[in-house]
Formats: C-alpha cells, sequence, structure tokens
C-alpha cells in the first residue's frame, strides 16, 4: 500500500506530460501547494551568476508533489526576469502562476507568454517584500480593467488582497476568479516566543479568525480561495484547516528550509505541514 508521500504516474490534470504527482494530488481535504522559487533567484542574483537555476527548482518542486509554481515578476526585476518567466512558461509541466502589478508592461508580459494564473499584487518600489494586499476599492477602475483583459486572455485573475470584507467583496465586483488572502498579519503573530504568551497568542487567534471568515465569505461570492505570505512549517497548519482554502503560495521558507535537507525534501515537508493541518477542519 502507498503511503501519502509516494509518486504515481498522472495520465490527466494539471500534468498532461505523466509527471510523478502526490497520491493524495485531488483529495478534496488537502489545498494545493504552489511553491514561490523567487528567492532562488535572487541568490542567483546576488552574483548575477548562471546558477541556481530558477528552471532546476521547479523541476524539483515538481517532482516532490508540488501542485505549481508562483514567481513574481516586479517591476525593479530584483529576482525574477523576463528570460527566467520565457523559459518557467516552457518548463513548468503543472501550472505556472505569475505574481505582478497591475500596469500595462506586466499586462503586456502576461498576455504574450500566457501563465495559467496571474496574480495582482500591491507593489512598492523600496519595500523588502510584498507589504499587504492590494487595495481593490481604492484601484477599482484599474483592476477592473486589467481583469478584464487578464480572462480575455484566457488566464485566471487572481487578487492578492488583506481578508478584508469590504476588499473580498470588491474583488467579486470586478471580475475575479480568485482571491488570495494575505496571511502576514497572522504569521507576523507566530513568530517566536510572542505567539506563546498572552497578547501574542490573543492576536494570532484574532487574525485566524480574520481568515477563516474572510475565506468563507469569498467561497460565498463565488471565489477561489487561495492564501499567503509568511507562511512557516510552524504556522501553516492552522490555516490549512480552513476547508474554504484550496490553495497556498509559500516560498521563503520552503527556500530557506532547503538549505539544510534540499529543495525536494522542503516542498515534502511543507506538504506534510499542510495536510497534517487540513485533518483537523
Amino acid at each position: 500500500m502507498r503511503s501519502g508521500n509516494d509518486l504515481v504516474l498522472a495520465s490527466d490534470g494539471p500534468s498532461q506530460l505523466g509527471i510523478g504527482i502526490p497520491e493524495d494530488y485531488y483529495s478534496p481535504m488537502t489545498a494545493r501547494l504552489n511553491v514561490n522559487i523567487d528567492h532562488v533567484a535572487t541568490v542567483r542574483q546576488a552574483r548575477r551568476a548562471p546558477e541556481p537555476s530558477v528552471v532546476a527548482a521547479a523541476m524539483a518542486c515538481e517532482q516532490a508533489g508540488a501542485y505549481g509554481i508562483t514567481i513574481h515578476l516586479r517591476g525593479d526585476r530584483r529576482h525574477i526576469q523576463d528570460l527566467d518567466l520565457q523559459v518557467l512558461r516552457q518548463s513548468v509541466a503543472t501550472y505556472l502562476n505569475v505574481e505582478m502589478a497591475a500596469t500595462e508592461e506586466m499586462l503586456g508580459i502576461a498576455l504574450h507568454t500566457k501563465p495559467d494564473a496571474v496574480t495582482l499584487v500591491a507593489e512598492k518600489a523600496d519595500e523588502i517584500t510584498t507589504e499587504g494586499g492590494l487595495d481593490v476599492k481604492a484601484n477599482i477602475s484599474i483592476v477592473r480593467a486589467t481583469v478584464a483583459r487578464i480572462r480575455q486572455g484566457g488566464i485566471l485573475a487572481s487578487l492578492f488582497i488583506d481578508p478584508d470584507p469590504l476588499q473580498i467583496e470588491v474583488a467579486r465586483e470586478v471580475g475575479a476568479q480568485q482571491v488570495e488572502l494575505c496571511t502576514a498579519a497572522y504569521a507576523e503573530t507566530t513568530l517566536g516566543a510572542r505567539a506563546i504568551h498572552g497578547e501574542g497568542s490573543v492576536k494570532a487567534s484574532q487574525e485566524l479568525r480574520r481568515l477563516r471568515d474572510g475565506a468563507a465569505l469569498a467561497k460565498q461570492y463565488g471565489l477561489h480561495v487561495a492564501a499567503g505570505h509568511g507562511l512557516t512549517y510552524r504556522n501553516v497548519g492552522p490555516v490549512a484547516a480552513i476547508s474554504e482554502i484550496t490553495e497556498f503560495n509559500i516560498g521563503h521558507n520552503i527556500v530557506s528550509r532547503a538549505i539544510f535537507v534540499g529543495l525536494e525534501g522542503a516542498v515534502a515537508e511543507m506538504r506534510t505541514a499542510i495536510r497534517q493541518g487540513a485533518i483537523c477542519k
């Protein structure tokens, strides 16, 4: 009998090429994992070297059972480059999700390369990482127009937003097919000792409730629900227990862990953490 970590050959689904995928791939109980490989490119760009290869990283993630690959093509090209997107579109056999700002430049790139999904995000030139969800309400005209063109291009349109009822409602109004709920506020409360004692634990529970309520509302509106940002092996479980969330986009923690256990091992460990959390649904 196969264990949940064993690989079987797929004849259909996102992989049409018959690569090995996990036996629980189609299980409704376990949310899918897309691995964000931005920071593989960060290491490469630190020396402007040809390695590590983002294509090799994507292949390793797929072989370890990742549902798909996520990258963020930023305006300043600090990690992922245009060529990376092109070669990944040709190489990724599962599912390619591209995060980008709602600009004409990025929209043109997306319509040309045709990833499976585009996730529109807020972006600031001086930020270390994405600092929060996209304010769809404040940018409703440009987001509505961008979503329409993404969908016309045959690409799934997703919005990275905070778990705020107003933002979720407006996401539906502009025609998004999916929302990715920003888990940054929750994740911040789970770091170190602050998550164990008093106020930190209470705050974590409050943020988890916001995610739970936001996911329920989004599903009620007919939206697919994803989640991500700042999630780790230690804190993903309670979020994975939210049944409406069917997809995770996680990167930094997996790439960090890969330094010690290898990329395939790190992906497998995160899949296990998500699966264990889902058991608590």
